[in-house]
């Protein structure tokens, strides 16, 4: 086993365990009900539904190259995957994407109801916060800090401004520009926050943290670009999820506008960016190098 695979399991391991810990009723103690109860189940199912771990893995990872310890800045990860989990169950409503599976699963919609599931993803932001600003072993300030960032990420400026211009551009012919800049806001800012987050977490400079946030914005832009290369060339089965619902909501995609080849040529380019960025970590960058291009070349 690579030491690339040996630290990318680590990781996984890590936030896995966390996010068990996280929402289980024992971490509630003094506030247990069975409202919370019956919430926690909804919320656990989408949480510990598997999934790639990238976020959370971005922030563990540059608060290590950034000096610090990575197991104190596990509630900044988590407190990510808390809200791309909360968006992920808010998609697949039927009110927004009107998606029946996920990661090879029922969303969470088919299984709770549409009630309990938009009040799971409601609880699992809220959850978000409350972690983060929980967080041992690092300074208040960089709690406020990590916060104050995760809130304009996943607001009305952010995460949020993306998904309205999404919605916005089904059914016409969006133009290349808005496209990138509603994948900036919609996929980007969440990548881009978690990178950031672990540099707080670590008590980084500024000059890391834009070497942190122009890496983000590459592989943020190049992980959307191949997700609308495998909307076109995959099967649900491998997805985990439906696949041609970009074609059936008549929305514009990288794949539309330029074709499958350029497509991936600028998702190459993209990637290649983002680990020239990485030129300042010399080579303890290579974690971060190769995992831009494992996403680049991902099947799912």
């Amino acid at each position: 086993m690579t030491d690339f695979n040996k630290r990318f399991d680590e990781y996984v391991s890590l936030i896995n365990g966390a996010a068990d810990k996280y929402v289980a009723e024992e971490a509630f103690e003094g506030r247990e009900s069975s409202g919370l109860s019956e919430m926690l189940k909804a919320m656990a199912y989408s949480l510990k539904n598997g999934g790639k771990r990238i976020r959370p893995m971005l922030t563990l990872e540059f608060c290590r190259l950034c000096g610090g310890d990575y197991c104190k800045a596990l509630p900044f990860a988590l407190g990510a995957e808390m809200i791309h989990t909360y968006s992920l169950i808010h998609d697949d409503l039927p009110c927004m994407d009107d998606d029946d599976m996920r990661r090879g699963k029922p969303s969470s919609h088919k299984v709770f109801g549409e009630a309990n599931a938009l009040l799971a993803g409601d609880a699992l932001l809220t959850l978000a916060f409350e972690t983060v600003l929980s967080a041992e072993g690092v300074s208040f300030e960089a709690k406020a800090k990590a916060g104050l960032e995760l809130a304009k990420a996943a607001g009305c400026s952010g995460m949020i401004a993306g998904q309205v211009m999404d919605l916005a551009n089904e059914g016409k012919a969006a133009p290349l520009e808005d496209i990138k800049e509603t994948d900036r806001l919609k996929t980007g800012e969440m990548i881009r926050v978690s990178c950031v987050m672990g540099c707080i977490a670590a008590g980084a400079d500024k000059e890391k943290i834009k070497v942190a946030e122009i890496y983000s914005e590459n592989i943020g832009l190049a992980f959307q670009i191949v997700d609308d290369i495998l909307d076109v060339t995959s099967d649900a089965e491998t997805l985990g999820k439906p696949i041609g619902s970009d074609s059936e909501n008549e929305k514009s995609t990288y794949v539309s506008l330029l074709g499958l080849e350029k497509s991936a040529e600028y998702a190459e380019k993209l990637t290649e960016s983002a680990k020239e960025a990485l030129n300042i970590f010399g080579g303890e960058g290579e974690f971060l190098a190769r995992l831009a291009d494992m996403l680049a070349s991902r099947k799912n």
